[in-house]
């Protein structure tokens, strides 16, 4: 169970141990619920150090964010952090999701801009009475609760509205300066990004672990569209090993595994303090990289 005497992420990740996450969204209806907390049951043996929690944009999903980090807290032995943007929140709207978090167990949060409410690429629309950025929403959390550890996102090839890399290792250490403990990438495509991204902020004096982020290609054209979204592409020598398989989803599925746990060894024998696994609600393909790359406990 967690309580007031449990450690932080933050405490967690400064202590140098390997850290290994997963990371859930709010789901929809009664049979995500139910798909939901079947993976959470299954991922629990694997010891995860954190797990977090989604936040819909423009705060779709807020009650439901607070309400599964909150029973994740009181039923598990897991520890949950809570995603929390800016987007449609004004100042005291986000202080008081801070004490319902609270309330409901949950010391962690990840601290997001999130995406403007018509998507990725879209133009941001600022609410009124509310904060622009998340190294403004860091330091508005360290303000008002300061009890609560608080993560930012990373972006290995850069976020996709940056006008440079060099400008988001600034973005970076704004947030790092305004009390952020840590931080987790979006998914890595190549670990060579993220060691890049990792020399830029050391160079700049964010000293805080970033954590890469996984998620194996399990349906092509579903990966295509995410990576898309984030305004990226699949890196070629992914797409020669996936493409002649295209026309066998189960042949894809396995090579994916292949490709996530390769690159899980690459990160970790790099030095990455850990990694962050975008499970997508299920537990299946994370529980069998953890066998591949023989983590589990």
């Amino acid at each position: 169970m967690t309580d007031d005497r449990a450690p932080s992420i933050g405490e967690l990740l400064r202590r140098g141990e390997r850290s290994f996450s997963f990371e859930f969204f709010p789901p929809k209806d009664e049979e995500g619920e139910v798909i939901l907390w079947r993976s959470i049951n299954e991922l629990e043996p694997l010891g995860p150090t954190f797990v977090s929690v989604t936040y819909g944009a423009g705060g779709a999903t807020r009650d439901r964010t607070i309400a599964i980090t909150g029973r994740i807290a009181r039923e598990t032995s897991l520890l949950p952090m809570a995603h929390l943007t800016c987007v449609g929140h004004t100042s005291e709207e986000i202080g008081t999701i801070l004490r319902q978090l609270a309330d409901a167990g949950v010391r962690n949060v990840l601290a997001l801009r999130g995406d403007p409410p018509g998507g990725p690429g879209t133009p941001w629309v600022s609410t009124e009475g509310g904060v622009e950025y998340a190294a403004e929403l860091v330091e508005l959390i360290r303000a008002g609760a300061e009890q609560l550890c608080v993560g930012v996102a990373a972006f290995p090839e850069g976020h996709r509205d940056a006008e440079s890399l060099d400008r988001d290792a600034a973005v970076m250490k704004a947030k790092h300066d305004a009390g952020a403990e840590f931080a987790v990438t979006e998914m890595v495509l190549r670990a060579s990004d993220y060691f890049g991204l990792v020399e830029r902020c050391r160079a700049i004096g964010v000293d805080f672990p970033i954590i890469p982020g996984i998620m194996p290609i399990l349906n092509l054209n579903s990966m295509e569209r995410m990576v898309e979204l984030s305004g990226r592409e699949m890196p070629d020598e992914t797409l020669a090993r996936i493409l002649p398989l295209q026309d066998d989803p189960a042949a894809v599925r396995a090579e994916g595994i292949r490709i996530a746990t390769e690159l899980c060894d690459e990160l970790l024998a790099g030095g990455a303090p850990g990694l962050h696994f975008y499970t997508l609600n299920r537990s299946k393909a994370t529980r069998e990289i953890f066998g591949a790359l023989k983590l589990a406990v």
